[in-house]
């Protein structure tokens, strides 16, 4: 049973203009549209999350982050059990970030500060050497490389079956030629709609979604190679080089990651 959650805001931004929180998300949970006063770096430690905004779904894996303007009605369902922080800004300290949403791939000096002040326990920084970790950290997300949406969805006819079928069942092996037939086209021109909507081939939007869901499942304490069959892979070893290509790390290390 999904659980439905409303958003509290906190009393009010604190005068410093920045704060932090955290919070493990149970699987199946459900927040309700809301909007916030500030501006938001939704960081996910560990699991998927996902973001709806007006039509479209945002994406974001382990060590991903999702930026969000002040004002941005938005709701977050998540099926399996995720790790969140976020870091809460109000305007003073966003002038150079997007004005619109979107996905923010964070570096290395970036995860060390926040980790270094959730880790202090520093929610609401005042001594000045904290503020001065926090305007780094927002000078991080300023140079940050921006993608508009990790998996992006469509709601093009032809493509949209497509790509809902595999949603459902990431270990269709089914070529692009295959689901031409299934929907009444051509290879071509399938392969041109995943380039011109979805801004990568078919074959890397389907590595995606695969790595999304093993990235649940791992956690859920599914052997590698259990994880590697249930999303489509016939072997671990091309499994562990799908994984190691979007994440960095190996499928083993990611689950043993506090």
């Amino acid at each position: 049973m999904t659980r439905q959650r409303s958003y509290y805001r906190p009393e009010g931004i604190p005068p410093n203009g920045v704060f932090l929180c955290t919070e493990a998300v149970r699987a199946d949970t459900e927040y309700l549209p809301h909007r916030h006063e500030w501006g938001q770096l939704l960081y996910v430690v560990s699991g998927v999350v996902v973001l709806r905004l007006a039509q479209e779904r945002f994406w974001a894996p382990t060590h991903f982050a999702i930026w969000l303007p002040q004002g941005i009605k938005h709701a977050c369902y998540n099926q399996r059990q995720a790790t969140i922080r976020t870091i809460n800004f109000d305007t003073r300290w966003y002038a150079e970030l997007p004005e619109t949403p979107c996905l923010l791939e964070v570096g290395p000096l970036f995860k060390a500060i926040q980790d270094d002040l959730f880790a202090r326990d520093v929610l609401i920084p005042h001594d000045k050497p904290d503020l001065r970790l926090c305007r780094v950290l927002c000078d991080q997300m300023t140079v940050a490389p921006r993608q508009r949406n990790y998996l992006p969805g469509t709601d093009d006819r032809l493509l949209a079956p497509v790509l809902h079928a595999l949603e459902q069942c990431p270990a269709d092996n089914r070529t692009l030629a295959q689901w031409a037939t299934e929907v009444y086209s051509t290879e071509r021109t399938l392969s041109r709609r995943c380039q011109a909507l979805l801004g990568m081939s078919f074959s890397e939007w389907r590595q995606r979604l695969r790595y999304l869901q093993a990235l649940a499942l791992l956690r859920q304490g599914m052997s590698v190679q259990s994880v590697a069959l249930e999303v489509g892979y016939s072997s671990s070893s091309a499994f562990i080089a799908m994984f190691r290509q979007q994440s960095g790390s190996t499928p083993e290390g990611y689950r043993t990651r506090p």
